[in-house]
């Protein structure tokens, strides 16, 4: 967030657009839930789901200088996205076992998410033949984009899964999610040896 401040504002301005920014973050915060980020929570790395609501803190503050494409570069840099899957690359779910893991850890993903009480996921059972099939319910980044009126954040902020799976050669199908109106985010994960046929929206 700093490095796009000093893109966008001369050295004058920097220090205070900074602080501005950051009294917008503890000011999002003072009402919701401190639970959601931490070494120990799984979904979204130590950062959490608060590394979105930094990101809804600048976009708020700078709105006038930044745009939702660099949101969504910006989130694409966040450790729990592609950076970290760059470094399964040697991930290839077209390999049978490739799948049945990645299924496994999906389902993993959803005991971990009902331990930690934040999102709710369900998963279809594992098929050979079928891409990997799950959906969110709830989402605790976009009930907080509705509360603040920020929707309009949430596609910068989930378009990066796209990328992300595509490192592990696989196809996310995602035409629906919790910030969009509808009740479940549905997402299908397809490998590449079936033909999918998907929204060019990328929501």
């Amino acid at each position: 967030i700093r490095e796009k401040i000093a893109h966008h504002y001369p050295e004058s301005q920097r220090e205070a657009v900074w602080e501005r920014v950051q009294m917008q973050y503890v000011d999002f915060l003072s009402d919701w839930r401190t639970d959601l980020g931490g070494e120990k929570n799984f979904h979204n790395g130590p950062g959490g789901n608060y590394d979105c609501i930094a990101l809804m803190a600048y976009y708020v503050v700078c709105k006038d200088v930044t745009s939702l494409q660099e949101i969504e570069e910006m989130e694409g840099t966040l450790p729990a996205v592609v950076p970290k899957l760059s470094k399964l690359k040697f991930i290839d779910i077209n390999k049978p076992l490739c799948k049945k893991l990645l299924h496994r850890a999906f389902l993993n993903a959803k005991k971990q998410c009902d331990k930690w009480g934040d999102f709710e996921m369900h998963v279809a059972p594992f098929d050979k033949d079928q891409p990997i099939y799950y959906e969110f319910t709830a989402c605790p980044t976009a009930e907080f984009a509705k509360k603040h009126d920020l929707l309009e954040v949430m596609p910068a902020l989930c378009n990066p899964d796209f990328a992300g799976m595509e490192l592990i050669h696989a196809r996310l199908i995602r035409k629906t999610t919790c910030s969009n109106g509808c009740n479940a985010t549905k997402i299908r994960l397809s490998t590449r040896f079936f033909c999918m046929i998907f929204s060019l929206d990328p929501m």
